[in-house]
């Protein structure tokens, strides 16, 4: 790997175009393979224990598929797209994980990459690379690690809800990348209570110095989920715009309605953007205004006691010829006329609602 300042950048140089290098760091995954296979009257769902098991499946006349979890697995990934004859160009980039979220077309097939969006175990969002490849009658799915956002899209399946179960595969994949966009709302309903939290510390003046680094940690967060939605707007107009009879045309009125989910939650990261920067002006304003009010306070303590301090001054002066020393009440006349000077001056401060 190429190391540079601290960052390193998953991609071997000089590497053979079409080699299956997996670039996470997830390389203790264990492999698991599971398979729904269904038409309109059944559904088989098996958990394989190899990757040889799924092949039988590629002859069937119903809607198969089959889910991949373990990109590590490069060997595995390779003999099943063997099997479906997949370019290697697409098998190295399903085991790159720093892809950008794309659509390839190839005769027999679409290869779809995106982006799934969750946050971690540290309430950080994370983003793992989530591959399809869409064929005839089959979708394959490869995921770098377990747990995903297709539950719903399994028990949808298991107990025929909706119509999945009458419809061919691109309906399939449709539902698929549904799951993963309709999980784009919760992580955005997440960042806008964050940044509601964060207005509302700044506003009550509870803010600590620890606010900006947690407001650079949002910024941060709202880029990946920028650079992770926005790729995928294109890749669903092109699927919609697709003349391959892979996609059915009373199919793309639903990738169409997942196109509109997208330009929704891409205005929200927008205004989320520009409300990120103003919350960092906010507080800075804030500081400021803190410091302005020190500043005033100990500038009008100055005022104040800069007139007492001259006075005190000339009276401190050791001339043997002062005639208000020799006074008896001089003394006392010279508190009076500073306590004077002192409530006069504040009196004034206080006029001017400078207090």
């Amino acid at each position: 790997m190429l190391e540079t300042k601290g960052k390193i950048f998953n991609k071997k140089l000089g590497q053979i175009p079409g080699s299956i290098i997996y670039t996470g760091k997830k390389r203790s995954q264990k492999l698991f393979i599971e398979v729904f296979d269904y038409n309109k009257e059944e559904c088989i769902e098996k958990e394989l224990l190899t990757v040889e098991e799924s092949f039988d499946f590629k002859l069937s006349d119903s809607v198969t598929w089959i889910n991949l979890n373990g990109l590590n697995h490069v060997k595995d990934i390779e003999k099943l797209g063997q099997h479906y004859n997949l370019h290697p160009l697409v098998l190295e980039d399903i085991a790159n994980i720093s892809q950008r979220p794309k659509i390839d077309e190839y005769e027999d097939y679409l290869f779809v990459v995106l982006k799934m969006l969750y946050y971690d175990a540290n309430n950080k969002v994370a983003a793992e690379q989530v591959s399809f490849v869409l064929g005839k009658n089959y979708v394959l799915s490869f995921q770098e690690s377990d747990g995903d956002v297709f539950d719903g899209v399994r028990d949808r399946i298991r107990h025929s809800k909706g119509r999945v179960r009458s419809l061919h595969s691109d309906y399939l994949l449709y539902i698929l990348i549904d799951a993963i966009v309709d999980h784009y709302f919760n992580i955005i309903d997440v960042l806008g209570d964050k940044i509601e939290d964060f207005e509302t510390l700044i506003f009550s003046g509870k803010a600590t110095d620890e606010i900006s680094k947690d407001i650079q940690d949002l910024k941060r967060e709202i880029l990946k989920v920028r650079r992770a939605i926005f790729p995928l707007r294109e890749v669903l107009s092109r699927i919609e715009k697709n003349e391959s009879t892979l996609i059915h045309k009373k199919t793309k009125t639903f990738y169409r309605d997942i196109y509109d989910h997208l330009i929704q939650v891409s205005e929200n990261i927008d205004i989320y953007r520009e409300m990120i920067w103003s919350l960092m002006d906010m507080y800075m304003t804030t500081i400021s205004n803190k410091m302005n009010e020190v500043m005033k306070v100990l500038t009008i303590m100055s005022t104040i006691f800069i007139p007492l301090t001259f006075i005190a001054g000339i009276y401190g002066m050791n001339f043997e010829h002062m005639p208000e020393l020799s006074y008896k009440y001089a003394y006392f006349i010279l508190w009076g006329v500073m306590i004077l000077i002192f409530i006069g001056l504040l009196l004034y401060f206080k006029r001017k609602k400078w207090l």
